[in-house]
């Protein structure tokens, strides 16, 4: 299914009927990446509908580079498209960060949620990632001076200075990646006043389990399940797990 917002089309799953749930994606994934627990919502009863964000699956690349705030603010109007202002959501990673800013800009946007390995505050930064950092800062200006550009081959150095996720990405999407990772919205977390689930993998490399404490601490009526040897998509390590998770949280609306 599609959509046009602003422009864009923007492509998008929905399936089940009953009351929506609204599933938000991570970062490089798509409507698709939450399949399994579409499927799954759908057979209890609920309406599951999953967006694909721009640059991502089957919807459009933004015009420019965008921050959380564009995502959030496309995300909204997608609510309101479909008529889901109300409805429950369940993000995961980058989604974490849209259902964020989304919870504390509209207090009763949703009315419960569930945050799966979540992003969305700054993370602890070891010595090395400030170095590489400024190495590729450096890098970026020196390099717009051609001559130095084919003498140090400094586009093939920036082309590793970066994550995998980075260098994947088209131009307008390595500066929306660039906003997004370093937009910390750790001050929004004291204003969301929803019932928020937090379920995290212990063995999370990407977003540490300290960040669901975090997140525990500040976020008013929050909890937590840890799952146990799970990683960063802790929600397909333990699939039958969560979906039970799920179940009991929203069939406890």
């Amino acid at each position: 299914m599609q959509l046009e917002i602003d422009g864009l089309n923007i492509a998008y799953d929905d399936r089940g009927e009953g009351r929506p749930i609204l599933l938000l994606h991570g970062w490089g994934g798509s409507s698709a990446s939450f399949a399994p627990v579409a499927d799954f919502l759908a057979a209890q009863g609920f309406r599951a509908v999953s967006i694909d964000f721009p640059g991502h699956g089957l919807s459009g690349e933004p015009p420019k580079p965008w921050s959380v705030t564009e995502y959030a603010a496309l995300t909204k109007k997608f609510i309101d498209a479909l008529g889901l202002y109300g409805c429950g959501a369940v993000a995961h990673s980058f989604g974490g960060r849209v259902a964020i800013y989304l919870s504390s800009e509209y207090r009763d946007i949703f009315s419960r949620q569930v945050f799966t390995d979540a992003a969305g505050i700054r993370p602890r930064r070891k010595l090395r990632y400030y170095v590489k950092v400024y190495t590729y800062k450096l890098g970026k200006k020196l390099s717009k001076v051609n001559c130095l550009r084919r003498a140090l081959k400094l586009d093939e150095k920036l082309g590793n200075a970066g994550s995998a996720d980075y260098r994947a990405l088209s131009g307008v999407m390595r500066g929306t990646f660039s906003r997004v990772v370093n937009q910390d919205l750790t001050p929004r977390l004291k204003q969301i006043a929803i019932p928020t689930l937090l379920v995290w993998g212990d063995q999370d490399g990407e977003t540490p389990l300290y960040m669901a404490h975090i997140m525990e601490k500040q976020i008013k009526d929050a909890g937590l399940v840890v799952f146990e040897g799970a990683g960063h998509f802790s929600y397909l390590d333990y699939l039958g797990r969560y979906c039970a998770v799920l179940a009991s949280f929203f069939g406890g609306e």
